[in-house]
């Protein structure tokens, strides 16, 4: 299908973490601490943005039992020119305090004042991303740009989220549900990230969800690229295996040899116009949705449990937009989907159907 390396330098799009050794200051408020709404944690230490500048996330009390962690999307880069943000046009987000990493200004399962939203009384946690590096980064790489310079990129997706989870770690003693999530490059980290929260909470119940990123992946050809250090300070048991991947659903199967319990989840537009793009600018014309469907179809061969929601149209991701409570496949909605995961519900797979069904209502 696609190399990674050719793709993730064309445009924006918008795994690795252990029990190690804290990667912040060790001085972020506690829980308890916290104040309604929203906070800022800024944590210091080995965490940095793609440029250098300081890393921060979010998080919102809730019921301690019921734990959401959301991997934000925003891009990826691996190139000079790509990397340099003052370059046009700039193909990730580079800062973690941009209102796009800020939950206060999304919508969707981050509107606290809807009552429908399913994840309102739920503790949060809102993984910014402003590394270039799809949260997997370990590596700083200095790229040679065309002009002959070169430009420092700190690829510490892997350490800021680590600070993120070091945080959970220190917070949450073992909440009875845990709703990995991510949207676009979120997305191909949640399932890795997944596995990670698997083994070190091990009483939980384990939900996965991905939005926007189904049709990447698929093509054992495919690669994660070396500047990036994705295989770098890979936790026991998932060394070997990550080391080895080249394909993202992969991680998907690693996160689920060792951890059968976890359900995984994808929603996704079957003409999603981000995934479109991405395969547009790397030479591939063929439509999203037969691409969607045969990674889809893979994952559920392979997986002990994976459902999809596939819904006509080209928007791109579904938690941070008021898309959540709108889209739907006949009388099945998305948000009644999404509700009966967050709630311990299994589900079916939902879809509008074969190619020509799903090319509908486009928008």
């Amino acid at each position: 299908m696609i190399a990674f390396r050719t793709f993730s330098s064309i445009l924006m799009l918008a795994v690795s973490l252990s029990a190690a050794p804290a990667m912040g200051d060790d001085t972020s408020p506690a829980l308890s601490d916290l104040e309604p709404g929203w906070n800022t944690i800024k944590p210091g230490g080995e965490t940095r943005c793609a440029n250098g500048e300081p890393y921060q996330f979010s998080v919102k009390k809730g019921d301690p039992q019921k734990l959401m962690v959301f991997f934000n999307g925003g891009g990826s880069c691996s190139s000079g020119d790509v990397c340099d943000v003052n370059t046009e046009p700039t193909t990730y987000r580079h800062l973690a305090d941009m209102p796009h990493n800020d939950p206060n200004t999304r919508d969707g399962a981050f509107a606290l004042d809807n009552t429908q939203n399913p994840f309102r009384d739920w503790a949060q946690v809102f993984v910014s991303y402003c590394t270039g590096d799809v949260h997997l980064g370990a590596k700083d790489h200095a790229y040679e740009k065309s002009d002959g310079s070169t430009i420092l990129i700190h690829h510490r997706g892997k350490a800021n989220a680590q600070t993120a989870l070091n945080w959970i770690y220190a917070n949450f003693e073992g909440p009875k549900r845990i709703f990995v999530s991510g949207g676009s490059a979120g997305a191909i980290a949640a399932p890795y990230y997944a596995g990670i929260l698997a083994g070190q909470y091990k009483e939980s119940e384990i939900v996965h969800f991905s939005g926007g990123a189904g049709g990447f992946g698929g093509d054992p050809a495919a690669g994660l690229p070396p500047s990036w250090g994705v295989a770098t300070d890979v936790p026991a048991p998932f060394t070997e295996e990550v080391a080895a991947a080249t394909d993202f659903l992969d991680f998907y199967r690693i996160a689920a040899q060792h951890h059968p319990r976890i359900r995984f989840h994808q929603y996704n537009t079957a003409y999603d116009a981000i995934q479109e793009q991405f395969l547009q600018f790397a030479g591939i014309t063929t439509p999203l949705h037969p691409i969607l469907m045969k990674n889809l179809d893979a994952l559920k061969s392979d997986l002990p449990y994976f459902r999809s929601f596939t819904t006509k149209g080209d928007f791109h991701t579904l938690l941070r937009f008021d898309e959540l409570y709108a889209r739907r496949v006949g009388d099945r909605t998305v948000l009644d989907w999404v509700t009966e995961i967050s709630t311990g519900k299994e589900v079916e797979d939902v879809s509008c159907g074969d190619a020509d069904q799903c090319t509908e209502d486009k928008s």
